[in-house]
């Protein structure tokens, strides 16, 4: 230690010995099999994952037991290795591969080109950080595993990577088991060293449905947890039921235990999700609250992975329950009432939350809007219950309760609701045609582009583009600049309302929305968008169009969707446009879009 000190203090004062340090070494990483078990060697000696993904605290999960933090994509994973190696812990390289849904073709040789010039310049680059654990090739890229051509494409990866790479294991990673994905996987991918297996539900019998599959590799648990969306009872009106905090905590503890504690093949996993994300709700799936306090789930994991008690222990929920209808009158009073309690006798807080239920929910784990809160809804709030006025405007709700002990531990709770009545009223008068996009942008827009959704940071739009345009002087050219993810741009009106304000347009007798549209290189993949806002909002929109997956050429081309027929009494959000990453950056080129 102190021949590191002196070195640190000598290498501040002298400039030369600086640049005369060594490169960093990679730990030398292998998947192995000893006594019929699979398991990692990391530096020589065995590695089990205990892991999870997310951007919550490295420093808790660090403290907690856990030693391996796991990424989707390497946008910023110069950052994370850093981070990771700073507290102790590894790092599972996730390199985000396209999904046909999303509009890559495994079929074009031309993005497959590019999206692997693209992994090999991921890899070169932070082959030898010490932090590196292994490479994660892709997220439920596969479908439904089908696809000989996206395997062929994993493998050819692999491949390279390898040969890039010798010092690290390569990894795929699925959504479940189900179908040929398995013995299409070992069939067509050799190079391929395990199989990361995205999971819910079914994650404490997933080994024993792997191997009778046809699994043969090792696996890592990539992602478990609670049940997921698609995996639970239904209201009604199709709100999905969220299982409470302390119920979550016991999936966890299933999963790690019947699948890492007892299959020979599987190498640990990552729990997921380490941070918070609004998925369906903001607290389906997170695992800490965005105030960085604990829920029992990770106390669980902590538990799992150090063999130690913690300190404190979380708060846990009985039950929550709405003591009248779920479906009610506008205005309805409702009361709730909560049964909570601390294993350790802390005294307890308990935060109301009313909100609107999500509208824009995305696909796999895309990015979402948090739904807006419905102020003053809740009164008389307590650790016992509260009073709920429900409002007047009809759609569907969702009561949150958030109970936290004082001491960095919390736990949650919600139930869904629903106001009975009808659409509220019609938009502004409109003369038809309506033109959306003027050139330059215009003066007084019926709709304005400022629903700004996904990877936000990635969009860039200029209005007054004169690169070819359709007609006239300009044009408006969209950019996307991240290779993953998804992002897209409604327009609005007023702007920057997603359902919770009056306003939108009466376009009764419009007979049809059309554009026209082209790539910068032809190929470009996007989904266009008529009328997002559904039932569960405040105000929404009283039809929906969506042309998707659009591909477009260099040259301009006419497009449009049919409005005949529909109710056309509101439109809030009158046209917009979805891209997801395909590799590469995309931009393309809009003009004359219009109604009439």
């Amino acid at each position: 230690m102190l021949g590191l000190a002196c070195l640190a203090i000598l290498g501040a004062c002298s400039p030369a010995s600086q640049a005369q340090q060594q490169p960093r070494k990679p730990m030398p990483v292998q998947v192995s099999a000893v006594s019929g078990r699979a398991q990692l060697l990391r530096g020589g000696a065995p590695f089990l994952v205990k892991g999870a993904g997310g951007d919550g605290s490295m420093a808790l999960l660090a403290r907690i037991g856990g030693n391996t933090v796991r990424t989707w994509g390497a946008d910023k994973l110069g950052e994370v290795l850093d981070a990771a190696e700073k507290h102790g812990l590894v790092v599972i390289a996730g390199i985000w591969l396209g999904h046909e849904r999303h509009g890559f073709r495994y079929e074009d040789p031309s993005q497959v080109a590019r999206q692997k010039e693209m992994v090999e310049e991921v890899v070169s680059k932070y082959r030898d950080h010490p932090a590196l654990l292994l490479w994660g090739l892709g997220n439920e890229m596969e479908g439904d595993g089908s696809n000989a051509s996206i395997w062929k494409a994993v493998n050819d990866l692999a491949t390279m990577v390898k040969t890039l790479d010798p010092n690290h294991p390569t990894m795929t990673v699925i959504a479940e088991v189900g179908g040929d994905k398995i013995r299409n996987l070992h069939r067509l991918c050799p190079a391929i060293d395990l199989v990361g297996i995205n999971t819910y539900a079914g994650a404490a019998s997933v080994a024993e449905r792997y191997v009778a599959a046809g699994g043969r590799k090792p696996f890592l648990l990539t992602e478990f947890g609670p049940p997921g969306t698609w995996e639970v009872p239904k209201t009604a009106w199709g709100a999905p039921v969220e299982p409470s905090s302390t119920e979550k905590a016991e999936w966890y503890r299933k999963a790690w235990t019947a699948t890492v504690g007892k299959s020979p093949l599987c190498l640990g996993g990552c729990a997921f999700l380490w941070g918070s994300k609004q998925e369906t709700t903001a607290t389906w799936f997170g695992m800490l609250l965005p105030d960085g306090s604990s829920l029992e789930s990770a106390q669980v994991m902590g538990m799992l992975w150090s063999g130690r008690e913690p300190t404190n222990r979380c708060p846990r929920i009985t039950s929550l329950t709405v003591a009248d209808s779920s479906e009610v009158r506008p205005g309805a009073q409702l009361r709730a009432v909560l049964q909570a309690a601390d294993p350790d006798g802390d005294g307890l807080t308990a935060q109301w939350e009313l909100r609107l239920e999500a509208s824009q929910k995305g696909f796999g784990g895309e990015t979402e809007p948090t739904p807006a809160e419905v102020r003053g809804a809740v009164t008389e709030p307590s650790i016992r219950g509260a009073r709920i006025r429900m409002p007047d405007a009809p759609g569907a709700y969702r009561l949150f309760v958030y109970v936290r002990d004082g001491h960095g531990g919390a736990a949650t709770a919600n139930v869904p609701l629903f106001v009975k009545g009808p659409v509220a009223s019609p938009g502004k008068q409109v003369r038809l045609p309506l033109s959306i996009y003027v050139e330059g942008g215009g003066t007084d827009p019926p709709y304005v582009p400022s629903g700004w959704m996904g990877n936000t940071a990635a969009i860039s739009m200029d209005p007054r583009c004169t690169s070819n345009p359709a007609s006239g002087k300009e044009c408006l050219k969209c950019s996307y600049t991240s290779s993953g993810e998804w992002a897209g741009v409604v327009w609005q009106d007023p702007p920057n309302d997603w359902g919770d304000q009056p306003g939108g347009y009466d376009l009764t007798g419009a007979r049809r929305l059309t554009w026209k549209a082209r790539g910068a290189q032809g190929g470009e993949v996007v989904t266009f968008l008529f009328g997002i806002l559904g039932a569960d909002k405040r105000y929404p929109d009283t039809a929906q169009r969506t042309l998707e997956n659009v591909r477009l050429t260099e040259e301009w081309q006419v497009f449009h969707m049919d409005l005949s027929g529909l109710d056309l009494r509101r439109i809030k959000t009158g046209f917009g446009w979805t891209v997801a990453g395909q590799g590469h950056p995309v931009v393309f080129y809009l003009d004359d879009i219009r109604i009439e």
